[in-house]
């Protein structure tokens, strides 16, 4: 389980794209801890910049157009951001996993099964090719695969949905890495199978104590799930609590928004609100509040001030100049 030992530490990143109608901001200083065992959700509709982050750490976003510009992201003692390609390859998959979104893409349509994880614990491990094979099949019965010996020979159309996700985690397991990264690994299949992925990672986690970050729009997973929560909007977090915290009192209007959106089955004649107008566009770096077009509580400073995370309790932090609780703004931000 989670401890207050910090694994991953993220300072102050921004991530650009440079494209032919201009430069796209998609990551705007953003800065997090991951503590050894944790489980942290990180939540925010399309294009808030989520999945951007959590690839820009390990550089798996495309070098042009993407570029880093700044920040930092301590992980045992040595900064990500500044390791050579080569150095990351002994990273990626060895010390952190990442769970794509979609298996069909992310898996070698010409590859079998079997030669796609064991190339990664032969790449890292250095075991014989047996070992390798053994493993495999260990990691394949861990998943809830099947005949896992026979399901080495298989290549990835020959599996559901289901299986093939369950490979790709398999794969992120593969050297029993300290963090797995999962970008919505859940949102390409039926809600049976999702059920069955998202108590798998669960179970994974106790018995491993791996940190699990949980990229996701859906706050319905992070609820059942996660230790922590980071909300992002427009390419900063905008609110950081644990999620209880966040779920029973949410500081930030956009957080507010996304938990008025979701069904409540706790509550008799719930009613599910939108948020209105749209997400902002990401052409220019954020100089106000991303939200104050769309917020119902802005005032004149949201509009010309941008506001970092503030404290509103031990470990709960919103970017917000608005006091929820007082109804007014806030004297101390």
């Amino acid at each position: 389980m989670a401890n207050d030992e910090p694994v991953l530490e993220v300072s102050d990143l921004v991530t650009r794209f440079n494209t032919h109608d201009g430069t796209v901001h998609a990551v705007n200083g953003v800065s997090f801890t991951l503590n050894a065992g944790e489980f942290l959700g990180v939540v925010g509709e399309s294009g808030s910049g989520k999945s951007v982050t959590m690839m820009s750490l390990l550089k798996l976003i495309p070098m042009p157009p993407g570029e880093i510009v700044n920040g930092s992201a301590m992980f045992g003692g040595q900064d990500l951001l500044a390791m050579s390609d080569h150095e990351l390859r002994k990273v990626r998959g060895a010390e952190i996993g990442f769970i794509f979104q979609d298996p069909m893409t992310s898996l070698n349509p010409v590859l079998t099964v079997g030669r796609q994880i064991t190339e990664s614990v032969r790449l890292h491990t250095g075991v014989t090719a047996k070992g390798a094979d053994a493993r495999a099949v260990e990691l394949l019965d861990l998943v809830g695969i099947p005949d896992a010996k026979q399901r080495l020979k298989a290549y990835p159309h020959e599996l559901s949905g289901g299986m093939r996700q369950r490979v790709m985690i398999a794969v992120a397991l593969a050297c029993s890495p300290k963090v797995i990264i999962a970008d919505e690994p859940t949102t390409a299949l039926d809600v049976t199978i999702q059920a069955q992925i998202i108590e798998l990672i669960k179970d994974l986690r106790e018995q491993l104590n791996t940190a699990v970050i949980w990229i996701t729009h859906d706050l319905g997973v992070v609820a059942g799930l996660a230790d922590r929560v980071l909300v992002m909007y427009a390419g900063q977090i905008v609110e950081e609590a644990r999620v209880n915290e966040l779920y029973g009192d949410p500081q930030h209007p956009y957080a507010q928004g996304l938990l008025r959106s979701i069904p409540r089955l706790d509550q008799k004649g719930h009613e599910l609100a939108s948020i209105k107008g749209q997400p902002p566009s990401l052409t220019s770096a954020p100089v106000s509040c991303s939200f104050e077009p769309r917020c119902p509580y802005a005032f004149e400073r949201c509009g010309i001030e941008l506001p970092k995370l503030f404290d509103i309790s031990r470990g709960h932090r919103a970017a917000c100049f608005w006091d929820m609780k007082e109804g007014r703004p806030a004297d101390d931000r």
